[in-house]
């Protein structure tokens, strides 16, 4: 997870926190509160684990007040070199959350989900998160599909520019798919952990 990572613990610390990586806002329409979350924002290769971990702990766990919520976890030009972690590193993060904390999650919107994001959770997902949170991720193509299907509230979430402008591009290019899908395993059948298509899905998740 790190390259050339700022040497200071406090300083990562300050780091996620004024890059807003995560950031409880608003309420969905069902009235729980939302961890957003900046896929684009997240600065993989100069923090630890163990800074995100303590970030978690500190600032956001006890706002979340021990009551049901659902995660927004935005996509939008996410380089896979630059934001993702890694697995080993995702899998650590997620078995530092608590269990309350996981049982009251009850909702994961990913918006604009790549191609190599839904076949890299499609085939890793249900390995790496336990608990039932696969089954809560829902796939959202189109921001008019986040604001609609009674998901939430266009005026409860503030969003960068550049999720604006991703959505407009996307009007511009063939998409398989639209609106607001479970990759839930009942649903959609996963490749195998060996087959060609989730060794693909392992170069980069973007």
């Amino acid at each position: 997870m790190q390259h050339n990572p700022v040497s200071d613990s406090d300083q990562q610390y300050s780091l996620i926190d004024n890059l807003q990586v995560f950031k409880i806002q608003g309420r969905d329409k069902h009235g729980r509160k939302i961890l957003r979350v900046i896929g684009k924002f997240f600065p993989a290769r100069i923090v630890s684990v163990d800074a995100v971990k303590r970030y978690l702990e500190e600032k956001i766990f006890p706002a979340l007040d021990k009551s049901p919520f659902s995660m927004l976890y935005v996509h939008s030009d996410v380089q896979g070199g630059q934001n993702f972690p890694g697995i080993s590193a995702l899998r650590s993060i997620y078995d530092a959350v608590p269990a309350n904390v996981r049982t009251n999650l009850e909702a994961v919107y990913f918006l604009h989900p790549g191609l190599q994001a839904r076949l890299f959770l499609a085939t890793f997902g249900r390995l790496m998160f336990t608990g039932g949170l696969y089954g809560k991720l829902r796939y959202v193509s189109r921001l008019d599909y986040l604001w609609g299907e009674h998901v939430m509230r266009r005026s409860g979430v503030e969003l960068p520019d550049f999720v604006y402008d991703h959505d407009e591009e996307l009007e511009y290019r063939p998409m398989m798919d639209y609106g607001l899908e479970s990759d839930h395993p009942r649903v959609y059948g996963a490749p195998s952990v060996d087959s060609p298509v989730a060794m693909y899905s392992m170069r980069c998740i973007s």
